[in-house]
């Protein structure tokens, strides 16, 4: 029977201790194992499809750089964020409300912008609407009651699915790019979920 556990252990100190602030500390070998793994593999199944489109696409070395630096850190999030490890951290007593979670939602405005400059001629309507979308989506997973969030953070992730493909174009070959990142942000990281341990036998 598997138990919840909320309080995390104390980060190790060092270059490991920088690792377990980001994916958070007490990871099991297998949580690693699968954070490590999935993100190869979606990697690795973006990059083929990429592969096959590099002749119509006729990207920059500067943009097929910054597209492989975002599929490793936005399939990476995807993976890691929904770990026991990475809600016990990020969930911990004491780092709760918009106030510790709405800065790693801010600075995600990052990847927006750079898509928006570098891929769309730098169309403000994309990165606007976009990133309204994601700050008051994030609000709003973060204001609901601990029971709903999981729904809610689903329905606002389809939400902005459907702002996606139905209003705003995406760019060539970055047609995954804004379900990927809504999925990493408001399905993954911000829903408080239950973190538990691995089953006792």
């Amino acid at each position: 029977m598997s138990d919840i556990q909320w309080t995390p252990p104390n980060p190790r100190s060092g270059i490991l201790g920088a690792w377990d602030r980001f994916v958070g500390p007490g990871a099991t070998p297998r949580e690693e194992a699968v954070q490590v793994i999935g993100t190869l593999a979606l990697s690795a199944m973006l990059g083929l499809l990429l592969y096959t489109q590099r002749d119509s696409l006729n990207w920059t070395i500067l943009q097929s750089v910054v597209v492989a630096l975002f599929v490793f850190d936005i399939t990476g999030g995807i993976v890691t964020n929904a770990t026991s490890a990475a809600k016990r951290w990020y969930h911990r007593p004491g780092n709760e409300g918009s106030r510790a979670h709405m800065p790693f939602i801010i600075i995600h405005g990052i990847h927006l912008f750079v898509i928006a400059a570098l891929f769309l001629e730098m169309d403000w309507v994309y990165f606007g609407v976009n990133y309204g979308y994601l700050l008051l989506a994030a609000l709003l997973v973060i204001a609901t009651p601990l029971y709903l969030q999981r729904p809610v953070s689903l329905v606002l992730f389809s939400g902005g699915l459907l702002l996606g493909i139905s209003i705003l174009e995406p760019a060539a070959g970055l047609e995954w790019f804004l379900p990927f990142f809504y999925l990493k942000l408001l399905v993954s990281h911000l829903p408080k979920e239950a973190p538990f341990t691995p089953e006792s036998r």
